[in-house]
């Protein structure tokens, strides 16, 4: 995970993560069966969508906005940087493409009652827009404050993308 949350996906290869995990590049072939699967798994185990989707609906709104807004500290892997680094590969986007559909737009329609898949896809673009603006852009305005006021204007946000899914599919 941290291999590819700090480099590319077409740099990180199965040789180098067998590497850094001390074992042999088959046993790394073997238990996951290809980069693409592995890489899969890395975003996966990131977003931890058993945890992040079993809250209540205010309690979700909140961690979803602090889960973009905190700051990442040394070997910590965060699902945003894994992404930042490979969304450009062909090969990676069609897994971000799948995790995006499976592990955070279903869990989340399930989560918040009422929300649509539509909804939910455009929190995950606001999320993923505030998340490269910020770390990678360093835009000023979504400087860490504390993290206080931007988080509640994120959770407000969110909240009103998700409510209005509610109201179309009424």
């Amino acid at each position: 995970m941290l291999r590819f949350s700090t480099h590319s996906y077409e740099e990180t290869g199965l040789r180098a993560i067998a590497s850094d995990a001390g074992v042999d590049m088959a046993y790394v072939h073997r238990s996951f069966g290809s980069k693409e699967k592995l890489f899969y798994a890395s975003v996966k185990a990131s977003i931890q969508p058993e945890l992040n989707f079993d809250r209540s609906a205010d309690d979700l709104l909140a961690g979803l906005a602090k889960d973009v807004l905190i700051n990442r500290r040394e070997n910590e892997v965060r699902p945003l940087d894994i992404i930042i680094r490979s969304f450009s590969s062909p090969e990676a986007s069609c897994v971000i493409k799948e995790i995006l559909s499976n592990d955070f737009v279903a869990p989340l329609v399930c989560s918040y009652e009422g929300a649509s898949p539509r909804s939910a896809t455009l929190v995950a673009a606001l999320l993923l827009g505030v998340g490269v603006l910020r770390d990678v852009v360093h835009a000023d305005a979504l400087a860490d404050d504390g993290a206080t006021i931007l988080e509640h204007e994120l959770v407000r946000l969110i909240a009103s993308i998700l409510d209005n899914g509610v109201r179309q599919n009424e």
